[in-house]
Formats: structure tokens, sequence, C-alpha cells
């Protein structure tokens, strides 16, 4: 005990003698730092009243200090940013799921605006706009050197009214230009609808209204298919889908899990870290799933992903998601504008971050481009197929083994194969994961059955 404490005395001891040597030059360091932020916010004030006194020409000085503000923010990483009152409130409104615009989600990479994704149904979408894309050029004029706010604010406009945008696409020799005519953009977060045997969830954007959308809408889709013991399982549709509430990413994941961690996040102070798991009851009900994302799938769409991939809810299929693994917090500031920071970093359940990394699918497959000319031949083979067979041919024997009620059955499964190619050729990756979901069905007895011999 006596060596214990003796122990403990010299560790103070040392630690004492420790600050009294290291002290002094720290504190020199310290106040050395402050001064010299100091003076630099003493620059500031000297260029502001410089240009304010003697620019050629009289300036608005609320606009030099909202750009000196932007430009601290956006110095930091391609999401910090600030917002203006209006700017603020556009942003408020979009999370409520209507507003005006092209219906794109934008980033910017080396200048340019990049696009994270078109949103479904959107001017931009029809227009064949398409995640990757850079634009260059708005009605002519360059983008390069605009902050993303100010690129953004030269993409609105009054609905109804003409924009043309100039894209950059890798595979393209040349930028070329779009035009693209602007309207109110209404989203519906979620949407489902019966492939077969199969439900497909489609969802474009994670907003206040994504949740309530999903399950509203899959409820329905299980009704239409006759309930849930006529369904081989559920694609979650994330492609395209640049993200949005964090909230929101983690109910729709709750959504599907009845256990363990969804995600957690870690920013500058350990205090700061949280973790978010998921409650009991999976309206899935324990049915097979498979995620599709692609290249525009991002952030909290990748939070989905990457915690049903974690716990092997969920086979990923597509192509690598995005990458953008962090977390921006709005906060409010004086006047009615905001500040978008970066404050956290978050984490699949296994404790991986994909910032800049995206997530990789577990089967890799690629959306081919599908040129007119190649479908109508597609189209003319497979009509040609169809006229190839016995039936076809002039005088040939019925067949006597079938009833006719068993013919029907025949005729119905062999329209069902027909609409399947169809898909096929309009949506091969959609299609993929269909025929996943039908081949776990076929050698994977029902959950329900894998429940009641667990009891």
């Amino acid at each position: 005990m006596k060596k214990f404490a003796m122990a403990a005395l010299g560790g103070t001891v040392a630690g004492v003698l420790l600050t009294t040597q290291i002290a002094g030059p720290l504190l020199a360091e310290e106040a050395k730092k402050g001064g010299s932020v100091y003076e630099q916010l003493d620059l500031f004030g000297d260029i502001f009243e410089r240009i304010r006194s003697q620019y050629v020409e009289p300036v608005d000085e609320g606009k030099m200090i909202e750009a000196a503000i932007n430009g601290m923010l956006t110095s930091l990483d391609p999401h910090s940013s600030y917002m203006s009152a209006d700017a603020f409130a556009d942003m408020r409104v979009q999370t409520r799921g209507e507003f005006g615009g092209l219906g794109i989600e934008v980033t910017q990479q080396d200048g340019f605006i990049k696009v994270v994704s078109p949103i479904d149904g959107t001017p931009a979408d029809k227009a064949g706009i398409k995640a990757g894309d850079f634009i260059t050029h708005v009605d002519g004029e360059s983008v390069l050197g605009l902050t993303l706010d100010q690129a953004v604010d030269k993409m609105r406009g009054p609905v109804g009214s003409e924009i043309v945008v100039t894209i950059g696409r890798e595979g393209t020799d040349e930028p070329f230009d779009v035009s693209i005519i602007r309207d109110t953009i209404k989203l519906t977060a979620a949407k489902s609808r019966v492939e077969g045997h199969s439900v497909v969830l489609r969802v474009t954007t994670f907003n206040d209204q994504t949740y309530d959308n999903l399950e509203s809408s899959m409820k329905k889709a299980i009704e239409d298919a006759g309930g849930m013991d006529k369904i081989n399982g559920f694609v979650l549709d994330l492609r395209n889908n640049p993200g949005g509430l964090l909230t929101q990413a983690i109910a729709v994941s709750d959504a599907f899990l009845d256990k363990g961690e969804i995600v957690s996040t870690r920013g500058r102070n350990p205090q700061d870290s949280e973790r978010f798991n998921a409650e009991t009851g999976d309206l899935a009900q324990g049915k097979p799933m498979v995620v599709l994302i692609n290249g525009g799938s991002a952030s909290a769409s990748e939070i989905v992903t990457g915690a049903l991939q974690d716990h092997h809810r969920a086979i990923v299929v597509g192509t690598k998601s995005f990458g953008k693994g962090s977390v921006q917090t709005v906060i409010p500031l004086r006047g009615e504008g905001a500040m978008r920071l970066t404050t956290a970093r978050y984490y699949t359940p296994s404790g991986r971050s994909i910032q800049s990394l995206g997530i990789s699918p577990d089967i890799v497959v690629e959306q081919p481009e599908v040129k007119p000319e190649d479908k109508a031949e597609d189209e003319a083979a497979s009509a040609a197929k169809r006229m190839r067979s016995e039936a076809d041919l002039r005088g040939a024997i019925s067949n006597d083994s079938m009833t006719e009620d068993e013919k029907k059955v025949l005729e119905e499964e062999q329209q069902k194969a027909e609409e399947a190619a169809k898909l096929r050729s309009e949506d091969y990756q959609l299609a993929y994961a269909i025929d996943i979901l039908k081949g776990l069905s076929a050698i994977q007895p029902d959950a329900a059955e894998l429940q009641a011999a667990k009891q």
C-alpha cells in the first residue's frame, strides 16, 4: 500500500516539474498564435475598408461580407457553405418536398459543378442529365470561379423559363448544350410497385416525407400483390438518390432491421459522437432484399445501404456509390441566414467510413446504354423468336396432356416471362435484382416457414 502511495505521489511531483518546465514556452506559443489570428483579422478589416473607400465603383458591403464568409467556409470542404436568408428558406422548402427548379443535386469539383444525380421525373431527368456530368456553363456563362451557391442561383429562375446548360460528360469528346424548361419540382420521396412476385421500392430522396411515403406505398403494394405470402422479396432502389436528412436515413434503415447498430457519427470531440440502433420490427417481415445503387447514390443513401449490407440483410447490386461520408449541420445565424458546416464523419455498423471511397456492391452490374436502333433490333429478334415454336406451325397437333386451366396458367407464365424480358431491355439492373429474388425464393423456404420452424 505504501509503495502504491509513493508511486502516485512521485507521479504528481513529476507532473508539477514537467508543467513548470514547459508551461512558459507553451503559453508564449499560444499567445503568438492568438496574436497572429488577431493580426489577420485586422488585415481583413484594413482590406475591407480599402475596398469600400477606393474601389472604382461603390460596393455592396453586405454582399462583400457574405462572400468573405462563404469563402471561409468553402475553403474547408465541398459541402460547407454559407446560406443567405433566401437560400436558407429554399433549403427548408426543399426538405418538405416541393420547390422550383431543374431537379438536380449538385456538388463542386475542380471549380466546376458536378451532378450528383438528377431526380426522377424532373426536367433535368427528362432532358437526359446524368450522374457524374459536369456543368461548365449556364446560359453561355462559365461557372468556373463561382461558389456552389452562386452557380445554383444562376440555375434558379421562374417556372416555365428556359435554361441552357453546357455539359461535359465522360466518354464524349466535346461539351454539349442541353436546353431545360424550369418547373415546380414536387417530390414523392418514395413509391412502390409490383414486378411479378417482387415489390420494387423506389426512394428518390430523404426528406421529411420519405419514411411515411415508404411505409404507406409499401403497404399498398403488398395488398396489390395479394398479401405478403405472395411476395418473394423486395428491391430497394436507391440509384441516383443524392441523400438528405440523416434522421430519415436512420428511419428507413430501421424499417428493415430488427436490432443492431445502424450508423455512428464521430465529430472532432469524442463527446459529440453518436450511435443509432435499430428497434424491433421489420416491414419486410424477413423477406429477401436487394438494394440497387450507382454513382448517384450518396450520403443518406449510403447510410441505408451500408447498414443493410453490414447486417447481411440485403444483397447490394449495381455500381459503386458516390462516397459522401460526412455529416453537415445547418446552423442558423443572425440575419436569417445559416451556415452548412461539416461537423462529423459517419461510419457503417462494421466501423468503416465510406468517405471518398463509396460503397462497393456485392454484385457489380453495369447499366448498359441501349441505343434506339439496338432496341428496335432486339424487339424484332424477340418477335422472330416468338414465331419459331411448334405451336406456330400450320397443322401442328394439340397437346392432349393439359387441361384448359393448365394451358391458361402456362400462357400467364409465358406472358410474365415476356414482361420480364421487356424489363431487362428497359432496366437491366432492376431486372437483375428481381432475378436474384426469384433465385432466392426458389432455393430458400419462406421466412414465415423458417420462423415457425424455430418455434
